[in-house]
């Protein structure tokens, strides 16, 4: 709940009011909860529910708007209090994932590591001392256990999950309490018989892999056995695409489209100049007023970042789609092209 604690702390009266985050916070507007406080979530509220939905079932609910630069300050903040800790007399090795969750790992070179629940409170502690933000944390052998355990802290508190304990905690789960499982992998599962954690870790490799492939048929079977072998790297995301999206208070007549596009597509121009790389493919994705969605996408002759030709592409792309709804969303997206060095 970042977003929702983020702003509680400019407004302190909300403080155990159901909070919900979302759109520009107007709940007969077309816009999803981004989140909602655990007051809110105990009527139902979940990110990603319409406004409207969310109203419906706590029409007592504080609605605000998203305030992206506000959590975006915090966030570093959160950040930076974390950065500056040492473990075992190194600086530790922090891997950002978003506004509101990291992995941490011991830096090289560090000495005895103690209880890492210890290390847990000084987290937690920091945290609170330099943004006055609570938050929860995980420990385990690996990323992965460590990400899951994260759940079983919440809120403000710390849980262990390790080799020893893996199947003890996690065994008779279904699969989509794993990381990475959602609900379209875990039906996929489900018909090869698998329902369960243990299931999946004991389960026949070569099976996954004919359902999955060679690379993500394994990698789920070391996932059910809470495998993961990826180091916590402090290296910086790099965005190897940008976009924008926007969903119409007005379904948009086919007439109305192609100029919705050419302003999505000037937008997203801004953003890949601020990174300093030109788009090598363009992406549209369009929502009808029925919710199905299609995407199309086109590579480019040369890279550009010349509105009028990323624009005029874009357009293009509805020529591959049928015009016979109207469209509640549109997006725009531009694949840039690789920094000097590569990913």
């Amino acid at each position: 709940m970042f977003l929702a604690a983020v702003e509680i702390l400019r407004r302190p009266e909300l403080a155990g009011k159901p909070v919900v985050v979302g759109g520009r916070g107007i709940v007969n507007e077309r816009a999803v909860v981004s989140t909602a406080s655990y007051e809110a979530r105990a009527f139902g509220i979940r990110s990603g529910m319409p406004l409207r939905t969310a109203y419906k079932k706590c029409p007592d609910a504080v609605f605000l708007p998203v305030d992206a630069p506000h959590y975006l300050e915090a966030s570093a903040r959160v950040m930076a209090a974390i950065r500056a800790l040492e473990w075992g007399g190194a600086p530790v090795v922090l891997e950002v994932l978003g506004w509101d969750e990291a992995f941490l790992g011991a830096g090289d070179g560090h000495g005895d590591l103690g209880d890492p629940r210890e290390m847990a409170a000084r987290v937690r502690a920091a945290v609170l001392d330099a943004t006055r933000l609570h938050c929860s944390v995980g420990i385990g052998n690996n990323k992965l256990q460590a990400k899951i355990a994260t759940d079983f802290g919440k809120p403000q508190g710390t849980y262990a999950i390790t080799d020893e304990t893996w199947y003890d905690e996690m065994g008779d789960r279904p699969t989509r309490a794993l990381w990475g499982i959602g609900s379209k992998i875990a039906a996929r599962l489900s018909s090869l018989g698998i329902e369960t954690v243990t299931q999946l870790a004991t389960s026949d490799v070569q099976l996954l892999v004919g359902e999955f492939g060679p690379t993500m048929g394994p990698w789920f079977h070391r996932m059910g056995r809470g495998v993961d072998s990826s180091p916590v790297d402090a290296t910086p995301w790099v965005a190897r695409a940008h976009g924008r999206e926007e969903t119409y208070q007005r379904d948009l007549q086919w007439s109305e489209v192609p100029d919705a596009v050419r302003t999505l597509a000037a937008r997203v121009v801004e953003d890949i100049d601020a990174e300093g790389r030109p788009a090598m493919r363009v992406h549209l994705k369009i929502r009808y007023r029925n919710f199905f969605t299609l995407t199309r996408s086109r590579k480019l002759p040369s890279p550009s970042n010349d509105p009028a030709v990323l624009g005029e592409v874009a357009v293009a792309l509805l020529e591959k789609v049928e015009p016979d709804k109207p469209v509640r969303l549109l997006g725009v997206r531009y694949e840039m092209v690789p920094p000097e060095g590569g990913y």
